[in-house]
């Protein structure tokens, strides 16, 4: 009964995942393929095929992504996109909605600055207690001023959803920085603690306490 149940589980660790990322691609691409109903139905390309293509909606939103980011590139792209803006800021709820939005998509997709750069390891909810965090920002201004302490804005993730969660400002002397990518920690908490990211052996000697026997071999 041990050999079965082992087997048993290796078959599903090698099918479960398997089968979850093709539902969730399927669920992907058929969301993407609807964008082909905005195209007139004789220019449709099953119209001209004879026969449907799955994927073709990706292709679609790629395309116009790319001729947007193009246009929006240049002065004539950047003058149309700000008369754009000044339309929705005068409309009273969709201007709070879209300047959140528009804020964080530059915070998430922009190489500069330290924001969603560095994975960190704070004391939430109590002291003793260890969540992981993602910076934010450092330059808190008032924050800072009235504290009088150097601090750091952090956005603690809730499992398995990643994209809600809590921001928490600490000290900056409370924060441990660690060393897993971005990535890493997302997978980590998804999996709700199961996926533990590899730390290399050259970094053992950066702990400030003494790893298990087990650890170090």
């Amino acid at each position: 009964m041990k050999h079965l149940r082992r087997y048993l589980v290796a078959g599903l660790l090698v099918w479960i995942p398997l089968g979850v990322t093709g539902l969730i691609l399927k669920a992907l691409i058929d969301l993407m393929d609807k964008t082909l109903l905005l195209i007139p139905q004789q220019y449709r390309p099953e119209e001209w095929l004879g026969f449907t293509i799955p994927g073709l909606g990706f292709i679609l939103v790629f395309l116009v992504v790319l001729i947007t980011g193009l246009l929006a590139a240049n002065i004539v792209g950047r003058s149309m996109v700000g008369l754009w803006e000044s339309l929705l800021e005068r409309i009273p709820v969709v201007r709070s909605v879209y300047a959140a939005t528009k804020n964080f998509a530059e915070i998430v997709f922009s190489d500069s600055g330290q924001s969603f750069k560095k994975v960190l390891l704070i004391e939430y909810p109590r002291k003793g207690i260890y969540s992981l965090a993602f910076q934010t920002a450092t330059n808190l201004g008032e924050v800072q001023g009235r504290t009088g302490e150097e601090m750091i804005c952090t956005f603690v993730p809730t499992t398995p959803n990643p994209t809600s969660g809590y921001i928490i400002i600490v000290p900056k002397k409370d924060v441990i920085e660690l060393d897993m990518e971005i990535d890493e920690a997302l997978k980590m908490i998804i999996s709700l603690g199961v996926v533990v990211p590899a730390w290399r052996r050259d970094q053992i000697a950066e702990l400030p306490l003494e790893l298990p026997a087990e650890n170090k071999e």
